[in-house]
């Protein structure tokens, strides 16, 4: 929002928080460069409001998922990568093939410099390795020269994030992990092999929201929840599937989803369609956790 201080607004939350998307998720729209937009909404949603994690969960298990599972992990993982690497780190692909109509992220890890002159050292940067010499692995940081890494080893192509330590001759940046900066740096996208009800069980996330039709209206419970909110370290909030909300979706494991979900929650009561697209649930619902911080 034009007008606030993007130093504020893209600082790095003090907990992890991820998404449970359902891999059905755009299985009721036919055409690719829908099914795109659609997935695309979710991305910035995730972008906004800080998001650290999009998985990708099995929702039907009678069913081969993985082309849904596939389209929505590439898709994502595209829009998360800044623009000067996506050549480098994704070849053609069919499911890519409307990722033009993707909005950008505008995130800290997506800059606009592109030159050399307009870096800044101690600036963080995306990089690919695109060489590795005697000295160390080059690598692509997006402008016209390489940049030097010392003393380690890496391979060719592998993605890593860097902070740049010399802007003359040589050229030269260090390996970070992103913890490590302050600021927002994106989502990762992860794919998990088990349904929902592992999922949560494998992970030990400290608080569960899961958004449903059937739960109980957010304003009823959003002084408990955001009690809980501040104290968590491990945040999942999940969203069900076209034809099916999370209670039909954990019964497949024989499961209770008040059992295995700290909060239930409709985020949208009274709705005034049959319907609420799971790309709108994930803006509303995010939008109003967004306020708990």
């Amino acid at each position: 929002m034009k007008g606030l201080k993007e130093k504020s607004e893209s600082l790095r939350r003090l907990h992890e928080i991820s998404i449970a998307i359902p891999a059905s998720f755009v299985s009721d729209t036919p055409h690719l460069r829908e099914k795109t937009v659609r997935i695309g909404q979710v991305g910035r949603a995730a972008a906004i409001f800080r998001i650290d994690e999009i998985i990708v969960y099995p929702d039907m298990p009678n069913f081969n998922q993985s082309r849904d599972t596939d389209l929505l992990a590439s898709i994502l993982s595209y829009m998360e990568t800044p623009q000067y690497l996506r050549k480098r780190l994704f070849k053609i692909r069919p499911e890519l093939r409307y990722a033009g109509v993707l909005p950008p992220l505008r995130t800290s890890h997506h800059p606009l410099a592109n030159r050399l002159a307009r870096l800044n050292v101690g600036e963080y940067r995306e990089g690919v390795v695109v060489s590795v010499t005697k000295n160390g692995p080059l690598i692509d940081v997006g402008v016209e020269q390489p940049a030097l890494i010392t003393r380690k080893k890496l391979p060719k192509n592998m993605r890593v994030t860097v902070k740049i330590a010399n802007l003359k001759k040589p050229f030269l940046a260090t390996l970070v992990s992103r913890k490590e900066i302050g600021t927002y740096w994106g989502y990762s996208v992860a794919v998990s092999k088990v349904p929902f009800g592992k999922l949560i069980k494998k992970r030990r996330y400290n608080l569960v929201v899961a958004t449903s039709r059937k739960g109980k209206p957010i304003i009823e419970v959003i002084d408990k929840l955001r009690e809980k909110w501040k104290v968590s370290k491990k945040v999942l909030v999940a969203f069900g599937a076209p034809t099916q909300g999370l209670h039909e979706i954990v019964a497949r494991e024989h499961l209770r989803l008040g059992d295995i979900a700290s909060f239930i929650v409709n985020t949208i009561p009274n709705q005034g369609t049959e319907t609420v697209r799971t790309e709108e649930a994930v803006y509303t619902t995010l939008a109003i956790l967004n306020t708990l911080d």
